[in-house]
């Protein structure tokens, strides 16, 4: 490659960004998960389009797993601790028991039913029974549900990539027929325990070292919390041998919990580079597949392994693992419906591709016709189906975002608050936030306008205030704000003490 080809690449590749890009906002009024028209530009690029060759499954198979570990990290960030923790439990049975009641399922009707050799049974099975965290974090971000629902959705997602890694490498190299089935069930608590209690000790050091050392610049906070990610997940493979989407997973968790320094520009950045490694693996996913190849055998197969994985089996497994949580019928009838399959799947079908697995490419094709059915089915019905089951969360609209900068040499931060257009914080005067003795509101930003208030100044929505809060005072002011916002000026009164919901 010289620096010529180099220009055309860039040229294509940054074209093919901004078309996609553009495309998110066209996927939301249609109502469309976007990861639909990514792959749809990804086969309209290649061989059955434009012509651009690519079948390399190795390469995708190793790129799929880059990307999936920055889903996670910003799936991680974005997550609420106080939302995932009560429900951590039940993420862990969904993720384990759950895949494998689906995965017994589905291996069973492709068996039986499609008359499908084993190995191709259970292939199928452990390929489209983990759901998709890049699917579940971008479309339930969009629905407010719950936060234990969303948190025990976004904790299996996060959480069942390990198991199923695992399941579906040891049946491509034939090595779960050697070493049985207990031995498979050991590394699985293996990778997740070990893999988890990895992630849980970089996420905490991790914390300590950005809280006590001061970075020359803002941006390099984002920086340092994606590279620390990156430890947590290659660290845990290459050291340990454990899941490294549990360690990655986890560790986000950790560092999204602490009140680090520019948490909103670190989570932007986050979430930008999230984008990114979307749709450079939904238009990679798409370039590997090979529309003439599939043909309507294939298709049946799809709505048959379809049907089974996301009716009988993930019903079934949500009913068995939820159930002893005593969770209500409607909850789990949501969850159940909500488990979507993306990328993950997709991805995790290059591994026989890349081991050359007898018929793997059919697999491959099954699989990638599955997703986009489903997908299209599933993803548009979730914000009707959680008002019709009554799901929705009532206190999402109240929510405020605040961020949070050092001010080193004052011993002090700034908070950042943006007031939405549906907090109680409107219509507020300053000297009723009754903050802690010694914050102050220094600064509102309104519209074009920005002022010094005074302590009868009314709060409007759509308001950004900067707060100055000596360091001890600071989580205190973030709860008060956080109480007045859910509740008004009487939050007190009314019980609310800013705590994080769950």
């Amino acid at each position: 490659m010289d620096v010529h080809e180099l220009d055309r690449i860039l040229l294509a590749g940054a074209a093919v960004l901004l078309v996609a890009i553009v495309a998110v906002r066209l996927s939301g009024r249609l109502g469309l998960p976007s990861l639909l028209i990514y792959l749809g530009m990804g086969l309209v690029l290649g061989e059955s389009a434009i012509g651009i060759q690519f079948e390399d499954a190795q390469l995708a198979h190793a790129l799929g797993f880059a990307a999936l570990v920055i889903i996670l990290t910003e799936g991680g960030l974005t997550t609420r601790w106080n939302e995932v923790r009560p429900v951590m439990p039940l993420g862990v049975v969904l993720a384990t028991l759950g895949v494998t009641v689906s995965v017994g399922v589905v291996a069973c009707v492709a068996h039986y039913v499609l008359g499908l050799d084993w190995q191709l049974a259970v292939l199928l099975g452990a390929v489209t029974s983990p759901t998709d965290a890049a699917a579940v974090f971008s479309v339930l971000r969009r629905v407010p549900i719950r936060p234990r629902l969303r948190g025990a959705l976004e904790a299996e997602s996060g959480l069942n990539d390990a198991p199923t890694v695992l399941l579906v490498t040891l049946v491509s190299t034939g090595a779960i027929v050697e070493d049985g089935l207990l031995h498979f069930i050991g590394l699985v608590v293996y990778e997740l325990v070990v893999g988890a209690l990895f992630g849980f000790v970089i996420g905490w050091v991790s914390v300590g070292l950005l809280r006590r050392v001061a970075l020359g610049s803002a941006g390099l906070y984002p920086l340092a919390i994606v590279s620390l990610a990156f430890v947590s997940y290659a660290g845990g493979t290459v050291l340990l041998h454990v899941s490294g989407f549990a360690a990655v997973y986890v560790t986000s968790l950790i560092l999204g919990r602490a009140e680090l320094p520019h948490r909103i520009a670190t989570k932007s950045f986050v979430d930008g580079i999230a984008w990114l490694a979307q749709i450079g693996l939904f238009v990679m996913l798409g370039l590997l597949a090979s529309p003439g190849r599939i043909g309507l055998d294939d298709v049946g197969v799809a709505l048959v392994i379809g049907i089974a994985v996301t009716v009988v089996g993930r019903f079934a497994a949500v009913a068995l693992s939820a159930t002893p949580f005593r969770m209500p019928w409607n909850e789990q009838t949501f969850i159940a419906w909500a488990g979507l399959r993306g990328a993950v799947p997709i991805v995790l079908a290059t591994i026989p591709l890349s081991e050359h697995v007898p018929q793997a490419d059919r697999v491959f094709d099954v699989v990638f016709v599955l997703v986009l059915l489903f997908t299209l089915l599933q993803g548009p019905s979730l914000p009707w189906l959680a008002r019709r089951l009554k799901v929705l969360d009532d206190n999402a609209a109240h929510e405020v975002d605040i961020d949070v900068a050092p001010l080193e040499t004052l011993g002090a931060d700034m908070l950042q608050v943006q007031i939405p257009s549906e907090s109680r914080l409107a219509g507020v005067e300053i000297g009723e936030l009754r903050l802690p003795r010694g914050v102050s509101v220094s600064l509102i930003i309104r519209s074009q306008d920005s002022f010094v208030p005074e302590r009868r100044t009314v709060l409007r929505a759509g308001d950004a205030m900067l707060v100055v809060a000596p360091s001890p005072l600071r989580d205190q002011t973030i709860r008060r704000l956080r109480a007045v916002s859910r509740a008004g000026r009487l939050a007190g009164w009314f019980g609310e003490r800013g705590r994080e919901q769950v």
